[in-house]
């Protein structure tokens, strides 16, 4: 048990897109879930990045897992966030404008060629798409700021996580197709922590919404390194990176066959990573 003085474990999982069989699995090595699935991570904090579908086979089965874990965690003392990802916008575009005479910006074409499953969307019911809708872009666990893109998008949105997050839930409430295509799009830039001032906007970040360190996904952790499309073999590992205040966690599980990690965030950065294969679970302090 958790002593009342310290903080709940705070775990983090990237982009999974649709690869429900690796998620089951790194879960399991963390101890949030039993061999039924059900959740057994007691207090802990488990925190989904966005992308949970898209590119994999069963992003509906990620979302039902999601959801049910989300129900369960708290009849234990846990706790269990899922944010909002630009596959989620893409999805939920290609869904409300599925008619091509009501989709003059082609979000369905756009959804479709960024690995759109057809088949996920057959699947999910009007409550687990109302539930998509309804996630989070932000949140803050503790020290943490956990947002999915890296991006500076965030800030052009609000200056609160609450505000950001209203402003979010009022796009995804819109009806004009042009709009929904912008956001998509802004929501998809990426690398603006890793390029040059990319220092600045991670300071930015921090000093609007709270938190010392933040979180995200979206981008690989292998183009992150400038792997491309030589990637190194194996499971993979978080990235830190601008002096321990930024954690990547886009293990890439969808794209390798052997990658895909989660990790345990503490006040000394990445204190734990559970990972695929041969890795399994290592405990480690990094970015102090």
């Amino acid at each position: 048990m958790t002593p009342a003085s310290s903080p709940p474990p705070l775990w983090v999982v990237g982009d999974v897109h649709g690869v429900v069989g690796k998620l089951r699995s790194l879960l399991r090595g963390a101890g949030l879930i039993g061999e039924d699935g059900g959740w057994t991570g007691g207090a802990a904090h488990l925190v989904f990045l966005g992308d949970l579908l898209d590119r994999g086979p069963d992003g509906a089965g990620v979302v039902r897992l999601v959801r049910a874990l989300e129900a369960q965690a708290p009849l234990a003392g846990g706790r269990v966030t899922a944010l909002l990802g630009n596959h989620e916008v893409m999805l939920l575009g290609a869904q409300r404008f599925a008619s091509g005479r009501r989709d003059p910006s082609g979000l369905r074409e756009y959804w479709l060629e960024n690995g759109g499953q057809p088949a996920d969307l057959r699947a999910l019911t009007e409550d687990d798409l109302a539930w998509l809708a309804a996630r989070p872009a932000l949140a803050r666990a503790g020290r943490w700021l956990l947002l999915h893109a890296d991006s500076p998008l965030y800030l052009e949105l609000g200056s609160s996580v609450e505000a950001v997050n209203a402003a979010v839930r009022r796009r995804l409430g819109g009806n004009d197709p042009y709009a929904w295509a912008r956001f998509a799009s802004d929501f998809a830039a990426r690398y603006a922590f890793a390029e040059p001032g990319g220092e600045a906007a991670v300071e930015a970040l921090l000093s609007t919404f709270g938190g010392q360190r933040l979180a995200h996904g979206h981008t690989p952790v292998p183009l992150l390194l400038g792997g491309g499309g030589g990637w190194l073999p194996g499971p993979g590992e978080p990235l830190t990176y601008r002096g321990g205040r930024c954690v990547a966690l886009d293990s890439a599980m969808a794209y390798r066959p052997e990658a895909g990690f989660l990790a345990r965030l503490g006040p000394r950065g990445v204190e734990e990573v559970v990972s695929l294969g041969q890795a399994g679970r290592r405990a480690l302090h990094s970015g102090a």
